[in-house]
């Protein structure tokens, strides 16, 4: 039986737990040898107690490894393990790379020269649209997004990269088979056609707790730097960054309100030495990528014809939602003046409406 075959079955057994694994092949020589150790024999481990190696031997001796294989390719899925060249050279040179990733879609080369764009699950508009714009301009030039797919942040760094007609990779904390969140079963269906879908977790695993923290190391493994857009003082983002400077990877963060609880996570991050972004010519200069991948003069304002009453409502908006009525007030426009006006912005991609009734610019036009 193939050596990957073994790698596989520990996977299966110990997702999430590369250093055990990685302990146990070391101690018994070879993953094969690891494999068939018994219960006693896995009891003198380092770390491993009677209790606990009973266990896991109950639960070996139920995987039929070959019928896993077979499970896979049923469901579209394969696995690479660390030593084969299929896997990520950037991933492979962590601390603890986890054995074998399981992945729908595909990995490509290009995909080392990539950047983890990470934050808030609840954003402002602000933040969508930021980490939105700083992906679409990534991938215009090439370089791979790399996020979680997880609410907010994470999906609107991957539909940045997708509209910017580039790569991007999503890292889950759950099976590869599994959508969460639910929501975002399109959006996985894109990114596999656009890039990959991978996880350390095999198919049907669900996403506990626990398995996002080692997700994260993940993210910023396969990234040449992470970028924070958003967080709280305890996100989940804050975990990739710490987890990008063990790496020796670049943190870069992007600046907001002050008076944002998600503007914390980013200024300690800047306090700390983070590069501070405002546009993606700033991460590429910080990975000293400006020269190879030049971006495109970034749009003028007039370069889209409005009218009188656009341009005066367009005037007032910024990255910061705007209401319907304040806009009116500041304007001195009619109401039903107004509404068109906003309605053709929006056509002509230039705002963005919110709940409420609530209006921002869309960052088109932003540095």
């Amino acid at each position: 039986m193939e050596e990957r075959i073994y790698w596989l079955g520990w996977q299966y057994l110990l997702p999430g737990s590369g250093k055990r694994i990685w302990s146990l092949v070391e101690y018994f020589g070879s993953v094969k040898a690891a494999w068939e150790a018994d219960a006693k024999d896995l009891s003198g481990a380092p770390g491993a107690g009677a209790e606990w190696s009973a266990g896991l031997s109950r639960r070996k001796a139920g995987l039929d490894l070959d019928s896993l294989v077979a499970k896979l390719e049923s469901l579209g899925i394969t696995f690479i393990c660390h030593n084969e060249s299929g896997y990520p050279e950037k991933l492979r040179s962590i601390f603890d790379p986890p054995p074998v990733i399981f992945m729908r879609g595909c990995l490509k080369s290009a995909d080392n020269l990539a950047v983890a764009v990470v934050g808030a699950r609840k954003p402002s508009p602000y933040g969508q649209l930021v980490a939105e714009k700083l992906a679409k301009d990534l991938a215009a030039v090439g370089i791979t997004v790399v996020s979680g797919m997880a609410r907010g942040i994470d999906t609107f760094a991957h539909k940045g990269a997708l509209a910017g007609c580039g790569r991007t990779i999503a890292v889950l904390g759950c099976g590869p088979d599994v959508v969460y969140p639910r929501e975002n079963k399109k959006i996985m269906e894109r990114i596999m056609d656009n890039g990959a879908v991978v996880s350390e977790f095999p198919p049907g695993a669900l996403p506990e707790a626990w398995h996002f923290p080692a997700r994260n190391r993940i993210i910023s493994g396969l990234s040449l730097g992470t970028v924070v857009v958003e967080a709280g003082e305890r996100s989940g983002a804050l975990i990739t960054a710490d987890f990008a400077l063990e790496q020796g990877r670049d943190v870069m963060a992007v600046p907001g309100n002050v008076v944002n609880p998600l503007s914390r996570g980013p200024h300690r991050l800047i306090k700390q030495g983070a590069r501070l972004v405002e546009g993606a010519g700033d991460i590429l200069d910080e990975l000293g990528m400006d020269k190879l991948f030049p971006l495109p003069d970034s749009i003028e304002e007039g370069a889209v014809k409005m009218s009188k009453e656009e341009e005066t409502l367009y005037r007032l908006l910024s990255l910061e939602p705007v209401s319907l009525d304040e806009l009116i007030r500041q304007s001195g426009l009619v109401p039903q003046k107004a509404i068109a006006a906003l309605m053709y912005l929006e056509i002509k991609g230039l705002t963005r409406q919110h709940p409420g009734k609530s209006y921002t610019r869309t960052g088109r036009n932003m540095v």
